[in-house]
């Protein structure tokens, strides 16, 4: 997918979060790292639309998220930094299968996104439990399921290995490392991106390198 931004700039009041910005990614791996406050969590709510522009425009495949609101959105999926934070139903299987159901599709068709996306990341066995009872790397999976049964075309995860233990960093890593669409990580751990095709380095609301 090709993620343009053209001038775009985002402001809250007289607080610039993000100076006016112009760049085309294409890469199936995007890193996005920086100090806390340097602009890189506005740039990655700018894609997927959980932001508006206050000028200029980003686009996904060419559809403006202000303008085409509705299906740039269907090209995102967002993993925030707490995922539990995102997971609404209690339990996990029940939340994977909320996407779908609002989408209208049949019984029998849900039954088979979710028990696929389950089999994709290896954590069927998590499908009867609850959130509160799985580990900081076992939410991030269930969440980029949840995300990933909707059919994205990029999916942008803050801060995916954040207090993970090293174990579950390598769980989420594989699991970014094998997807099939494209991905925008923003994070403080460099070796997970490090072998990325494109990293943004962010500084003060500028792309700085």
């Amino acid at each position: 997918m090709n993620i343009r931004f053209d001038q775009a700039e985002l402001r809250f009041g007289d607080r610039v979060a993000l100076l006016p910005l112009s760049l085309s990614l294409v890469e199936p791996r995007i890193g996005v790292i920086g100090l806390n406050g340097s602009g890189k969590t506005s740039f990655a709510r700018l894609i997927a639309g959980l932001a508006k522009p206050s000028s200029g425009s980003v686009k996904l495949d060419g559809l403006d998220t202000v303008i085409d609101e509705k299906a740039a959105r269907a090209k995102t999926g967002f993993i925030f930094q707490n995922p539990g934070h995102q997971i609404i139903l209690p339990v996990i299987r029940e939340d994977i299968a909320l996407g779908p159901k609002a989408r209208g599709l049949a019984a029998p068709e849900v039954d088979r996104l979710v028990d696929e996306v389950l089999a994709r990341f290896a954590i069927s066995d998590l499908a009867a439990r609850r959130p509160h009872e799985l580990s900081g790397g076992e939410l991030q999976l269930a969440a980029l399921a949840a995300v990933c049964v909707n059919r994205p075309d990029v999916v942008i995860f803050d801060e995916p290995t954040n207090q993970l233990d090293l174990k579950n960093r390598g769980r989420v890593k594989s699991a970014i490392d094998g997807l099939a669409e494209q991905a925008v990580v923003i994070s403080h751990d460099l070796d997970l991106v490090a072998d990325f095709g494109r990293v943004l380095v962010f500084h003060d609301g500028v792309l700085a390198f």
